[in-house]
């Protein structure tokens, strides 16, 4: 049986629910072509099943930002995944401020123990400091998920050079997930 990682793409093509801006780039651009590029990762490794949450660049979830998240939970709950994992840009006022990290409901959790994982492999392959693993139980996607979910901040957008690592090296950012599920799987 293939394990089942649900990959959301954090936020909606336009409002409501659009994510930040930064470096003339949208989050929701920028996540959706690494979450398009880490599901062809996993669909080619045989031991895996993933589901998009946004399938199209122009799929649109819900009509407001609580309907948006619970569309997504919802979906992933009801596809019995076996992991979630939420991707995300960062950004700051300070445009210096940058790397990797990443937010589970609970510390000590199958999911906070995936996050590290998925954070060292990361910063390996895309070069971007590792930020570390928080616990965030006000975030609905860590709170609802039926399975182990992580919200990953992949690179800040107001940041010039991770915006453009995350805009013109979407696969890096793919690959460091897809190696951080195999090492915490003890498949690598």
């Amino acid at each position: 049986m293939a394990i089942k990682i649900y990959i959301d793409q954090g936020h909606n093509p336009v409002n409501p629910n659009a994510g930040a801006e930064g470096n003339g780039l949208r989050e929701q651009d920028v996540v959706y072509r690494i979450g398009q590029a880490l599901a062809a990762l996993l669909r080619s490794d045989a031991r895996f099943d993933a589901r998009l949450s946004r399938p199209s660049a122009d799929t649109q979830l819900g009509t407001s930002n609580a309907s948006s998240l619970a569309a997504r939970v919802r979906d992933a709950n009801a596809w019995g995944a076996d992991y979630f994992i939420s991707l995300h840009t960062n950004a700051s006022e300070n445009t210096a401020a940058s790397g990797s990290e990443a937010f589970a409901f609970s510390r000590g959790s199958a999911a906070f123990v995936l996050g590290e994982n998925i954070l060292d492999w990361l910063s390996r392959i895309t070069g971007l400091r590792n930020r570390g693993m928080s616990v965030r139980t006000n975030l609905y996607v860590l709170r609802r998920t039926a399975m182990p979910a992580v919200l990953v901040e992949l690179g800040f957008i107001t940041n010039p050079s991770d915006a453009a690592l995350m805009n013109n090296s979407p696969e890096l950012f793919a690959e460091g997930i897809y190696n951080g599920i195999l090492a915490y799987l003890g498949l690598l």
